[in-house]
């Protein structure tokens, strides 16, 4: 006869981990009030667009969201960290370890090759040069673009410059990425690449990334898509899950 085999009941489910947690932030500008109070969680290793119409108030809940501007109430905790509160000193170095950034345009320093732009933000955080030029090195492999590491932005293609602007944002292994229509300045075959390089950055190295596109391919193929409207998040519970409306036109 058979022993009986204990019952081992199923670990619960994890909890999501929360990267990104924004309450009632607003933020005015003269008597223009841009954000009206937003609340918004995102998750680690989530994908999350953000889209709307000019003047929604997108680019500054991102440069919130990234300590480059200041709200004029509400608060941001990032990896259980309250940044609010934090002087210029403080949310600079905090910028600098933890968040990186990709814009529209790549904004590499001219006078520097691709190494040398992926590996600056490193140096401000006070990394050795041989700490820095093997993590620029990693990263800009991990790009294809080994080959181009000694080439000035001048003598790079405008997709090769993003991917490169990537890899300097990759550099300090910041928990979240912050992008500002990060296709907007390309041709469909690189937006593509692009688009496919965030999704496999997350699935490498786990970080959280924020993007404000205008871009629809884009938008729907990214894990959430907030809409922002009038310095609001228009329809709050009802925050469009991609994936599980991807899965349902499949079926």
């Amino acid at each position: 006869m058979q022993p009986i085999r204990p019952i081992i009941p199923n670990s619960p489910p994890k909890k999501p981990h929360t990267m990104i947690e924004i309450k009632g932030i607003k933020k005015s500008f003269g008597d223009l009030q841009v954000l009206k109070g937003i609340d918004l969680t995102i998750n680690k290793g989530e994908i999350v667009s953000i889209v709307g119409p000019s003047g929604a108030g997108k680019t500054t809940l991102l440069q919130i969201i990234g300590t480059l501007d200041k709200p004029d109430n509400g608060r941001i905790t990032i990896d259980g960290t309250d940044i609010s509160s934090m002087n210029k000193k403080q949310l600079s170095e905090f910028r600098n370890k933890h968040i990186g950034f990709v814009f529209q345009f790549h904004q590499l320093l001219p006078e520097f090759n691709a190494l040398e732009n992926v590996m600056i933000p490193a140096f401000i955080a006070g990394a050795s040069h041989s700490e820095a030029k093997k993590r620029a090195e990693e990263l800009l492999d991990f790009m294809g673009l080994s080959d181009r590491a000694n080439h000035k932005p001048n003598e790079l293609s405008g997709g090769e410059k993003q991917r490169v602007a990537v890899a300097r944002a990759l550099v300090n292994h910041p928990d979240v990425i912050l992008a500002d229509e990060p296709s907007g300045s390309l041709d469909t075959k690189n937006k593509t690449e692009l688009h496919q390089l965030f999704f496999d950055l997350r699935d490498k190295f786990g970080q959280t990334f924020v993007i404000v596109t205008h871009d629809e391919s884009l938008a729907t193929i990214t894990d959430r898509t907030i809409h922002l409207r009038d310095g609001e998040i228009e329809h709050p519970e009802e925050t469009t899950e991609n994936t599980e409306q991807q899965e349902q036109d499949k079926q």
